[in-house]
């Protein structure tokens, strides 16, 4: 703020001391017309008793000592500092100060007065403005032919400066009072937002998750506050999603946990007398236990798939008889509850790029679920068709009285039928690990609902030719929610 004060005090004092030198010298030569006129009537002996112009042509011309008298009592009552008079070749013939007789002064013609000519000589050291008109030689005692009036630069600097100044300092101190204020209300309005977040980070690293700053605007402070706040919601999202995954965890383990040490403390106590009552007891311990294994597995794959450690070997996969393949398995099971099976594979379908075990882990899921869930007596339907670079399966079946939430439906835990148990319907992490499998995989899986209110689960993976990453706006029929890579898990 100091430097733009002084830069530009340093600009308008060029400015001022250009001008106020400029005008010095229009008004020099103004005043050397009549300057020269007052000269030439002391150049007779007698002057005339009027000064409307020079003595008449026979006037019998004075004596040099006698005119160089009457010039020096002439030069302080002109509107210069100096007198002088200068020959044909501009030499000095005359010098009121005395100093500057026989030096060379050049002049030129003024751009702004006609008949006037300038100069800005050198005197004593000393620059000057200097104002000359001609006279006629053969009627000066001195024979000059030029009369010069000068005025010191240094005089006018100094009565700009001295006009100038005041201005400056009475500019310079409102300027640093204004500047001081805009730095205060800037400051203030720079440090108080920043306040602000320094505290709420401080009440979200203490455990406040629901802070908020609320501070909002096109700046970039305006910027760092939506920031911080969307980075706000993320924590708190993330430390419920956490929270509710222990309780779910929690939940899951304590019937199994419960069943285990009621009926091994039955077994060891000696309480079960019959035969029968002991097998059924120990094969109820061995149906927990495998479940305890199941869901710690699951939530290994889990935490493997998601931190991305767990190995993919990606390969050229025959979808169509995958699938087929798949279908033989459930099919057991879609007897015994009635179930059609139904299949659209074109031939053509091309080969996808897919690690095959883990591509067998999701449909396995897929189909196991469409199977177990689908209302008794109606189809489960399976179709793939070409998608650009890629190729989508679609797995349909109707819901019952139960209808899932397709934006849920990869929440971990998550089950349509808060009451059905877990022994019947798993622990819900299915659907969760199947979805990071496919986006390991460089894929996408979602759910949607048909026309026919038919429960749809797409798997859309790039075929083995394209070998990359499918884009989303190829593989959507319709809409669906954006992927983000562990942000939903599976039921």
């Amino acid at each position: 703020m100091a430097v733009s004060l002084i830069l530009s005090g340093a600009l308008t004092w060029v400015l001022v001391r250009d001008v106020a030198l400029q005008g010095a010298q229009d008004e020099l030569d103004r005043a050397i017309v009549v300057d020269a006129v007052l000269v030439r009537h002391q150049e007779c002996a007698e002057p005339p008793a009027t000064l409307t112009g020079p003595g008449p042509a026979t006037c019998q011309l004075a004596s040099e000592p006698d005119f160089q008298d009457r010039l020096a009592s002439l030069a302080p009552t002109l509107d210069a500092d100096r007198l002088l008079l200068l020959n044909r070749q501009r030499v000095v013939m005359f010098d009121s100060s005395g100093t500057a007789r026989g030096q060379v002064i050049n002049v030129t013609a003024a751009q702004r007065v006609a008949n006037v000519a300038e100069a800005a000589p050198g005197l004593d050291g000393q620059r000057y403005l200097a104002a000359a008109v001609a006279i006629p030689p053969a009627r000066d005692p001195l024979r000059a032919a030029f009369v010069v009036v000068a005025r010191e630069q240094s005089s006018v600097t100094v009565a700009a400066a001295g006009e100038l100044v005041p201005r400056l300092l009475l500019a310079g101190g409102v300027a640093l009072m204004v500047a001081l204020i805009l730095v205060l209300l800037v400051s203030r309005s720079l440090t108080g937002p920043l306040t602000q977040l320094a505290r709420a980070a401080e009440d979200i690293a203490g455990g406040n998750y629901s802070r908020r700053v609320g501070i909002r605007g096109p700046d970039e402070i305006g910027q760092l506050g939506a920031a911080f706040d969307r980075m706000a919601e993320a924590v708190e999202r993330a430390r419920r999603v956490q929270h509710d995954f222990l309780a779910n965890v929690s939940h899951e383990l304590k019937t199994p946990l419960t069943s285990l040490i009621g009926f091994s403390q039955a077994l060891t106590d000696g309480s079960l007398k019959s035969e029968s009552e002991r097998t059924r007891a120990a094969g109820i311990v061995h149906e927990e236990s495998e479940r305890v294994l199941r869901m710690a597995q699951e939530l290994l794959d889990l935490a493997r798939v998601e931190a991305g450690t767990m190995s993919m070997h990606v390969t050229a996969v025959d979808l169509a008889a995958q699938l087929q393949q798949e279908l033989e398995m459930v099919r057991p099971g879609a007897v015994s509850r009635t179930l059609t099976l139904s299949t659209e594979l074109p031939p053509d379908l091309p080969p996808v790029g897919a690690d095959p075990e883990r591509l067998h882990q999701v449909l396995d899921n897929l189909l196991d679920n469409a199977v177990k869930y689908a209302a008794s007596g109606t189809a489960v339907r399976v179709s793939a068709r070409s998608i650009g670079v890629g190729v989508e399966t679609v797995v349909s079946n109707s819901v019952g009285e139960h209808r899932p939430d397709p934006e849920r439906m990869f929440d971990r835990f998550y089950r349509a039928d808060a009451s059905r148990s877990a022994a019947a319907g798993g622990v819900g992490l299915g659907l969760a690990i199947s979805r990071e499998l496919v986006s390991a995989m460089r894929g996408r899986l979602w759910a949607d609902f048909d026309d026919e209110g038919r429960l749809r689960m797409h798997v859309a993976l790039p075929s083995a030719a394209a070998g990359g990453a499918l884009n989303p706006a190829t593989v959507v029929s319709r809409p669906a929610p954006p992927e983000r890579l562990g942000s939903r898990s599976g039921a």
